[in-house]
């Protein structure tokens, strides 16, 4: 694809439409738009702009189609597949000015949101009026909603509460052509010809632009408890997930650390509060939610019954609210603890459950093979394992050539297992050359199409998803 380089014209077209303040040529904000949180990787674009309004956002994008501008589409840019790199120079468009929750709808149980309202803002505000809104990625305190849509994240509660597109009801998007439309109802139920809302999410801005969004809330529980339950083997820790679920529980939240990930996490951030034994290999943090507190304490019976059967170390139950957020802010702040120590390539593979034990002992050999060092973690319940790969002493050869075959290796076994390569962090730039692996040439050929009719000009997110070749 040939894309048009800018120039004083397309500058002056868009400081008319937005205003000079909202066109950023500087090289600093050049900088500062280059990259989001993918490993050491920049992309710089050759102008950011920050629409406030949807009409002048359907101007941009207009102008852009009819001269064969790329457009990368950005949040908080705290995406870990690439999603908001300008590969091919062009537009980084920032969506942070629209940032408003517009209305919080008790009655039906739904929030109409910008996309640039931060989803740990937008929880807040809707359980200030009881209800809840349950996606929570790590980085819920920073990113931005309309990103959580683009990737389709999830977070700790998915495993009781499911992902991002199962609370989207109905989306503003403006198309690479400029067109505004709406793609459903603000219904709880929708047969009414295709579903454009579940095709825009999870489509990581290849297909339009997201301004407004509708989504379900439901009521918020009023009770929770937490349990970090240390295991002397990881691939024990990975048994006892469905061994749980096999006795008809289903946590409000299962996480996995290995050991590396608590105690890089620790010294990360200077809490020495929790001891780690030289003989555990990885945690659990368990947490069940709900309003009947004789319930919850009869799950978490259930749960240590469980976990009793295998190789187990003292058993933490957080008897605070304090202690509770501390546990929590252990396990959010693992991958920032993670990239603290090395450049890493973090993949986030999914298997069924059951299968997790397999995939942890195939991404361990595999690394033995191939001379690196890994720390999973994630979201057990789902079978999310979020596998870093630590450059530490790797040559520059070694990672930028020879890796790639270890991940190859690696994804083959998610698929061998019944899963995918990606749970919900996106394809974005970095998994793209992999996707021949969960798809063949019909399957892609198809999403091609879909994108080729969005998007005939292929403006919009250049170079993410689709195989180089």
């Amino acid at each position: 694809m040939s894309y048009k380089k800018l120039a004083q014209e397309d500058i002056t077209f868009f400081t008319e439409v937005i205003g000079v303040a909202n066109v950023l040529v500087d090289s600093e904000a050049l900088a500062n738009y280059s990259h989001d949180e993918t490993e050491d990787l920049k992309f710089s674009p050759e102008v950011v702009l920050k629409p406030e309004k949807v009409e002048d956002l359907s101007r941009i994008l207009n102008y852009c189609d009819q001269h064969k501008i790329p457009v990368t589409p950005q949040g908080a840019r705290t995406g870990l597949s690439g999603g908001a790199l300008p590969l091919f120079g062009g537009v980084a468009l920032s969506m942070e000015k629209f940032n408003k929750i517009l209305n919080i709808d008790t009655n039906n149980g739904q929030v109409t949101t910008e996309p640039a309202v931060i989803t740990q803002v937008l929880q807040q505000a809707v359980a200030e009026k009881g209800l809840f809104y349950p996606p929570d990625p790590a980085s819920k305190g920073s990113c931005f909603i309309g990103g959580n849509l683009s990737e389709n994240s999830g977070g700790p509660k998915a495993v009781k509460y499911g992902v991002t597109n199962e609370y989207v009801l109905n989306l503003e998007v403006v198309l690479a052509n400029g067109d505004v439309i709406w793609t459903g109802a603000n219904v709880l139920k929708n047969a009414t010809g295709y579903n454009l809302t579940q095709l825009i999410v999870g489509s990581e801005g290849t297909l339009g632009v997201i301004t407004k969004a509708v989504l379900k809330l439901i009521p918020h529980p009023k009770r929770n408890m937490l349990m970090l339950v240390p295991f002397k083997s990881a691939e024990e820790a990975c048994q006892a997930v469905a061994a749980i679920f096999q006795e008809g529980i289903t946590p409000s939240g299962m996480e996995f650390m290995e050991r590396d990930a608590l105690t890089w996490t620790k010294a990360f951030i200077g809490d020495d509060s929790i001891i780690i034994p030289d003989d555990i290999q990885a945690h659990l943090l368990i947490e069940v939610d709900g309003n009947d507190e004789q319930l919850l304490m009869s799950d978490c019976e259930v749960i240590m019954s469980v976990v009793e059967r295998f190789n187990v170390g003292e058993i933490l139950f957080a008897d605070s609210q304090a202690q509770k957020d501390k546990l929590w802010n252990l396990r959010r702040k693992v991958g920032e603890a993670v990239k603290s120590q090395s450049v890493y390539k973090e993949e986030d593979t999914v298997v069924p459950r059951y299968e997790l034990p397999k995939l942890l002992k195939g991404v361990k050999d595999i690394g033995k093979k191939y001379g690196f060092h890994s720390v999973c973690y994630g979201h057990a319940g789902d079978g999310n394992l979020h596998i870093n790969i630590i450059k530490g002493e790797l040559s520059d050869d070694i990672w930028n050539n020879e890796l790639k075959n270890a991940i190859r290796e690696i994804f083959e076994l998610t698929i061998g297992l019944g899963g995918t390569i990606s749970g919900e962090h996106g394809i974005g730039h970095v998994q793209k050359n992999f996707m021949d692996i969960p798809f063949d040439k019909v399957q892609l050929g198809l999403m091609k199409g879909i994108k080729d009719l969005f998007d005939p000009n292929g403006i919009l997110n250049p170079g993410k998803i689709f195989p180089d070749n």
